[in-house]
């Protein structure tokens, strides 16, 4: 078994082919729910290829039971989200701590996103070492965090 595999999930890269499990998992959460718009299948190629870089966790039909996204320019927390029938297994840290490793390599002295307030996600970034900056304007909670502050999972 590679550092990446585990009995509940392979963790690789995302490819183009796995958009279609990345959109299924995005509309199935049950927090931070897109209601403002519709994340097309080429955004979210551009994310994975020209902008950034994806990773999922596949089960062992390879259906994507977890995804993150990355945006290298300006060090953007995409996207991370897994399908609520596999939370509470790791998926989300292993995801987590492969994409923040990935984004510090490029450079990048700086991480950002923004969650919904009072949710899990902002539960997990506060645990993980992310600061909060306050709230948006579309009032959600902006997060931030810099390379060696991050409490980073132990590798499995």
């Amino acid at each position: 078994m590679t550092p990446l595999e585990s009995t509940a999930g392979i963790l690789r890269r995302a490819a183009r082919g796995d958009v279609p499990g990345i959109q299924r998992v995005r509309h199935c959460v049950r927090e931070n729910v897109l209601t403002s718009r519709v994340i097309t299948e080429a955004e979210v190629i551009d994310y994975l290829e020209r902008f950034g870089r994806g990773w999922v966790v596949v089960d062992a039909r390879d259906e994507v039971i977890g995804f993150a996204i990355g945006d290298a320019r300006d060090g953007n927390i995409w996207a991370l989200f897994v399908d609520p029938k596999h939370e509470g297994r790791g998926h989300g840290r292993r995801l987590h701590d492969t994409m923040v490793a990935w984004l510090f390599s490029r450079g990048l002295t700086r991480l950002w996103l923004g969650t919904d307030p009072h949710t899990r996600a902002e539960r997990f970034y506060r645990q993980a070492g992310w600061i909060d900056r306050g709230l948006l304007p579309n009032g959600e909670r902006r997060f931030e965090l810099a390379p060696g502050s991050c409490l980073l999972a132990p590798p499995t």
